[in-house]
């Protein structure tokens, strides 16, 4: 798509890569609430610098999270004075008290069939949009949390939504990030 990517390893290597299956999942869960997030923020700051300091970088980076990274996507448009843009998917929103500090444009993608997660929708657009910040969040009909990973899911609404999410991330990067 013509961006550079860096996928920094947040988890500190500590589960095993590729762990999909169910006791690989209860290992990242369990390993993420060992995470300070003030860590994890520095990480992804480094990463940033790493990949804005290559030859052919753009002036502006943007972050793209999926699951528990969605909201740590979320999470450094609240940290981050320099972020470009931030696309959240299937992330939970930061309190609504925190979104003050989000400089950057956010679009959020979220499966319609995401109680958890779709519940911090609705205060996050309610205040981004009291603040005049940059909030734009697409509900896929009948997907599911995690619909870009589990395409075979939802009776057809996750592929569905995955077609139409990722063209929608790479417009959105475009339009913010690129010179």
């Amino acid at each position: 798509e013509g961006f550079i990517a860096i996928a920094p390893d947040l988890l500190n290597g500590k589960i095993h890569l590729g762990a999909t299956d169910t006791v690989g999942m209860q290992a990242a869960m369990a390993a993420i609430r060992t995470l300070d997030p003030a860590v994890v923020q520095r990480q992804i700051d480094a990463a940033a610098a790493y990949a804005m300091a290559l030859p052919a970088a753009t002036p502006r980076y943007g972050v793209v999270g999926f699951c528990w990274g969605g909201g740590v996507s979320f999470a450094h448009a609240v940290h981050s004075p320099t972020l470009g843009a931030a696309v959240v998917y299937y992330g939970t929103s930061p309190p609504s008290a925190d979104l003050a500090n989000v400089r950057a444009p956010v679009l959020g993608l979220y499966g319609e069939n995401d109680a958890r997660v779709d519940a911090t929708i609705p205060p996050a657009d309610s205040a981004m949009r009291a603040l005049g910040k940059s909030y734009t969040h697409e509900i896929f009909p009948g997907a599911g949390h995690g619909f870009l990973r589990a395409q075979d899911q939802m009776n057809g609404a996750n592929l569905a939504a995955a077609k139409r999410a990722w063209p929608m991330t790479v417009q959105f990067f475009r339009s913010n990030l690129e010179r």
